[in-house]
């Protein structure tokens, strides 16, 4: 028996070419059905991330996003819209979306736009109107095989998808998108869909409704507006509504009841944003992790003593240094995750 066995791992760890893999490992089937894959569950603990952090890497694909989560080490996901919509095959895009931003803050925070940048931004809208109506008329028929195939190339590297955010659930969203976007996250194996809280409480209600018709959680995110009870209304419409928590904007609001409020609503927690922040004393700054005041190491021990099954998802929102990049960095952050939780 002993010597049909050796046979088997060798034979496997020849055909992977690690017969020289050390002892530990030729005695270990289950490690070598996982090399090479990536594993951020520590001591309990989900460690992931949202694929925005990926903002500012050249490709946006599906393939090159896998990738840039795996090289972080990182095995589950928060996915934004755009690289599972665009492998389902939605319409690309005409619209200069670096642009509308650039014009469309700079109108917000009330500074004079040209003659020029007044009609360029009016075409850009223009052009954004009309892109949503393509969207909406694919979405109606879009086919979810390709986001099982998106779920199943991810899994197979390793990585689940634990919550989708594609731009579907807002108030200018047809009810069709939004049931879009419901099976969409079940098709890619999501427990929960994420939004930006629509401070309406009429559409917190429809999408609790809705995710209690497909089966699907929702889970709103705040920013500086986030406060111990800010969620309330959306939790006492429907058990399907959950909170998608910001630790780093909930200490940049100037709130001091961090830990009260996770411990008090852990079990409608879907999934936590974790970034270090600074209070508005300091600044509110989007900060290197440890050098802010968000309670990160307690956050991450206080999941691990009592056992909170919420992702801990990471957020890279900090300027990337020039001699870096966002996957080094969010490697950074899966390491400070390591050191707390050791």
């Amino acid at each position: 028996m002993k010597t049909r066995r050796d046979f088997l791992i060798k034979s496997a760890l020849g055909a992977a070419g690690l017969v020289t893999a050390p002892t530990w490992l030729q005695g270990a089937p289950a490690i070598i059905r996982n090399f090479n894959k990536p594993n951020s569950l520590i001591n309990g603990v989900q460690i992931g991330c949202i694929t925005y952090s990926f903002r500012t890497m050249p490709d946006q694909s599906a393939e090159a996003t896998l990738q840039y989560v795996k090289d972080s080490g990182l095995s589950a996901i928060e996915l934004m819209g755009d690289p599972a919509e665009s492998f389902a095959g939605m319409p690309v895009s005409p619209i200069n979306r670096m642009r509308m931003f650039q014009l469309g803050g700079k109108a917000r925070r009330g500074e004079e736009l040209t003659a020029d940048e007044k009609k360029e931004l009016d075409e850009l809208r223009t052009q954004g109107d009309s892109y949503q109506k393509e969207v909406a008329a694919w979405r109606a028929t879009a086919d979810m095989k390709k986001f099982e195939q998106f779920r199943k190339m991810y899994k197979d590297a390793g990585v689940s998808i634990y919550a989708f955010k594609p731009n579907a659930f807002g108030k200018n969203n047809t009810d069709a998108e939004i049931a879009y976007g419901m099976k969409a996250a079940k098709a890619l194996g999501a427990s929960h869909v994420t939004l930006e809280h629509p401070s309406d409480d009429a559409h917190t209600l429809k999408l609790g409704k809705m995710g209690e018709q497909y089966g699907m959680a929702v889970g709103y995110h705040g920013h500086e507006q986030e406060t111990f009870t800010f969620w309330d209304t959306a939790l006492t419409q429907s058990p399907k509504n959950g909170l998608n928590l910001d630790a780093g904007h909930y200490i940049a609001a100037g709130q001091t009841d961090l830990i009260p409020l996770i411990e008090k609503q852990h079990s409608r927690i879907l999934s936590m944003h974790t970034k270090d922040r600074t209070t508005p004393a300091n600044g509110k700054g989007n900060v290197a992790w440890g050098t802010g005041d968000t309670p990160i190491v307690e956050i991450l021990q206080l999941m691990r003593t009592n056992k909170y099954k919420f992702p801990a998802t990471i957020e890279l929102e900090y300027q990337v240094p020039e001699s870096s990049d966002a996957v080094k960095e969010v490697q950074k952050c899966v390491e400070f995750c390591q050191k707390a939780l050791a």
